[in-house]
């Protein structure tokens, strides 16, 4: 929800309030990486105030603030109200969240795979469904005793370090997920959402309806919503990567690439999913783009917690 593709060296100093933008993006450590894709270190200071689109992903979405609280105007479930969070899980979702900043923001942003919430949160990813929970109601005292470690490091390499430590440390591995399960998300993300209920209901042996129930219990979407977003988030980085380069891409070919029946598809799907269409979400986040959604690596771990 919050930093964006340009790269520094690792700063560990504030800079106050004059203009700054440094971001960092990182590998956890190997044995954490069945479950957390990747750590986005951002931080803003001295830009004009503005409003990001957090969009769905196939990822869970932890973010550990640092200077300055995380303000969510509007989340993915319409029922929750807006606040700030020093802490945040969020879970998968089919609606974007509105979050804004008054020209500072810095944290890091941790990117979740569904399959490993029951080992690092304690949780199926089903229980997070839509939501957007302040960290302390997911992860206890942990929630602070991380951003007390982020606080105390000098840098980003120690920030990252700090992760890995605690977050190793909380892990705890788990047989109650359905091999099942596992099988049908990785098709899922290897065919890029192009594959059908029946198809992976078939491949697991388990009626549509059964496959449907646990998929949702572990994911967090059903298999067709997950389908959606995968699709979605694959088009939305073919998308990025062509404007921050400097290329044109034509939607219609950017949906027979990614899987959407036509352009008129992947409009309606963009407007559902991220609230607005891609020329306009393109022109919000701008280029380089400022967020950490907005990174183009794709990376795609085997969830085998």
């Amino acid at each position: 929800m919050a930093a964006s593709k340009g790269r520094t060296a690792d700063p560990g100093e504030h800079g106050g309030e004059r203009e700054e933008a440094r971001y960092v993006r990182r590998r956890p450590a190997p044995p954490l990486r069945p479950l957390v894709a990747w750590y986005s270190g951002y931080r803003d200071a001295g830009v004009p105030p503005g409003t990001h689109r957090g969009l769905p992903s196939p990822y869970l979405t932890m973010i550990v603030t640092l200077d300055d609280p995380l303000v969510v105007a509007a989340h993915p479930d319409p029922r929750t109200p807006a606040g700030s969070y020093d802490t945040l899980v969020g879970g998968l979702h089919t609606a974007p969240a509105i979050v804004t900043h008054d020209g500072r923001q810095s944290g890091v942003q941790l990117a979740l795979t569904p399959l490993g919430a029951r080992a690092l949160l304690g949780v199926p990813a089903g229980e997070l469904s839509g939501l957007d929970l302040d960290g302390a109601d997911v992860l206890g005292a942990l929630a602070g005793e991380l951003r007390e470690r982020l606080l105390g490091a000098t840098g980003w390499d120690d920030r990252f370090a700090a992760l890995d430590a605690v977050l190793s440390r909380r892990t705890r591995p788990t047989r109650e997920r359905p091999p099942e399960v596992t099988l049908a998300w990785r098709r899922m993300l290897a065919a890029g959402g192009r594959v059908t209920v029946s198809d992976l209901a078939r491949e697991a042996g388990w009626s549509a309806r059964h496959l449907n129930s646990r998929f949702r219990e572990e994911i967090g979407l059903s298999p067709k919503e997950a389908a959606r977003v995968v699709r979605f988030d694959r088009v939305r980085r073919l998308l990025q990567n062509a404007s921050a380069s400097g290329r044109r891409i034509a939607l219609a070919d950017a949906a027979a690439e990614c899987g959407f029946y036509d352009q008129a598809h992947l409009a309606r799907e963009f407007r559902s999913l991220a609230g607005c269409s891609p020329s306009r979400w393109l022109a919000e986040e701008g280029a380089p783009f400022r967020y950490v959604q907005a990174w183009g690596e794709d990376v795609r771990p085997d969830s085998a917690a």
